[in-house]
């Protein structure tokens, strides 16, 4: 058997925002996938994260594990009990930047109403000349199905004009 990506809902930024937002998903597949290609406003650093948070849950239910490599060096980190979830690292404007990143995000069993659910992200990054790979477990620790996603910067105010997600749902054949 084989499964199925079916597009769910695009946002493509025709001016810079805050945060981006997929409500009303539907319960009627096995995972959701979600893509992300672009980058933030933030100025200061070459890193920055993306964030998460489900149903609107802003209390400390969060946590996420993440793995990071630029070809010459790696480096980890954990953070447990926060209020938003980092699901992976994407570009920002940092210096002369104007490179977007790509993330992918599989939320897992995202329907189920018996387990909290779990989010892999994957990165691939060029910001100004240095290039990394990333991972991240998160870990939403709520039995409620996925029903809408908010996704914001860690650092940054805005995502940038250009800034495109995609959101699909895998399912099953």
């Amino acid at each position: 058997m084989a499964n199925t990506y079916v597009a769910i809902a695009t946002q493509t930024l025709g001016s810079a925002a805050a945060s981006v937002t997929f409500s009303s998903i539907p319960s009627t597949y096995t995972d959701l996938v979600l893509v992300a290609n672009g980058r933030t406003d933030w100025t200061t650093n070459i890193y920055e994260a993306l964030y998460c948070q489900l149903n609107s849950d802003t209390g400390t239910n969060y946590s996420v594990t993440a793995l990071m490599g630029d070809g010459s060096a790696a480096s980890s980190y954990r953070q447990s009990s926060q209020n938003q979830m980092e699901i992976t690292r994407f570009n920002n404007s940092f210096s002369s930047n104007t490179a977007f990143g790509t993330s992918i995000i599989h939320f897992q069993n995202y329907a189920n109403t018996t387990t909290n659910k779990t989010a892999l992200g994957r990165t691939n990054n060029t910001p100004n000349g240095y290039y990394n790979v990333g991972a991240t477990v998160g870990l939403w620790r709520s039995t409620s199905a996925i029903s809408t996603i908010k996704l914001y910067p860690a650092l940054g105010t805005n995502f940038v004009t250009g800034s495109t997600f995609n959101l699909y749902g895998i399912a099953s054949a």
